[in-house]
């Protein structure tokens, strides 16, 4: 059953055409990992699916509502069900690491102080962070500050997660250990997952589909399967 589904998506930026008539539906609870070179497309696309740009032309629906036409302050009440985790994690350095994932509960929900501290400790834990709650996003290292900003998407218990380049700057191990990670929280919640990634390795190992922006298009979507033995020319050479 497809709970995200976006026809004929196109937007172009500084004149420069950026995505270019993408069709696609996205499956209840599913991992879909959107694949493409740096600069393909993947994060624009990313931040259409939340509300972040508006396309030029074509549709965007999530649950059977058209987020393109949406206001807003509508938006606001769709993003309540979406997680977004940003590629440099977008930690408020200000605020410790308990302010940071505290923030979404104390904007969008009546919990009482006593709660919010016990959820913010439970979803910490999650993510193998007990114990950094008072701690500042400097002092963390960047695989600490990413699993912190999963954090703080994941705390509301959404029924979308958005990834944007989750492994980027991470060395292979923890790029591994952070992708394993989306992966068992989306299995946990049955979140329905989408991730821009150019890290092919662990975006085989964790989707159920991938699909692949080439000159801001869709070239395949398909398993882990399909990849391996496409024969179009883009995906052999995005393989290899």
């Amino acid at each position: 059953m497809s709970i995200i589904k976006i026809s004929g998506l196109s937007k172009s930026i500084n004149r420069q055409e950026i995505l270019k008539g993408i069709s696609l539906e996205i499956k209840q609870g599913e991992i879909l990992v959107v694949l493409g070179a740096s600069g393909a497309g993947k994060s624009v696309f990313l931040k259409h699916l939340v509300g972040l740009f508006k396309p030029d032309s074509g549709t965007i629906e999530i649950e059977s509502i058209d987020i393109t036409k949406l206001s807003e302050k509508e938006l606001i009440k769709i993003r309540r069900n979406i997680g977004y985790l940003f590629q440099d994690g977008a930690l408020y350095d200000f605020m410790s690491i308990f302010e940071n994932v505290a923030f979404p509960l104390e904007e969008h929900t009546d919990l009482k102080e006593k709660d919010i501290d016990q959820k913010v400790k439970e979803t910490l834990s999650l993510v193998g962070l007990e114990g950094v709650d008072g701690k500042y996003p400097v002092e963390l290292s960047g695989g600490m500050r990413k699993r912190a900003a999963l954090a703080r998407s994941i705390i509301l218990n959404s029924k979308f997660l958005f990834c944007d380049e989750p492994t980027s700057g991470l060395d292979p191990i923890l790029s591994r250990e952070m992708t394993d990670l989306i992966r068992d929280i989306s299995r946990q919640f049955k979140t329905t997952t989408v991730i821009a990634s150019h890290d092919l390795k662990n975006s085989l190992r964790i989707a159920d589909r991938l699909t692949l922006i080439y000159e801001g298009r869709l070239v395949l979507t398909g398993t882990k399967e399909e990849f391996l033995s496409s024969q179009d020319v883009y995906v052999k050479q995005f393989l290899n």
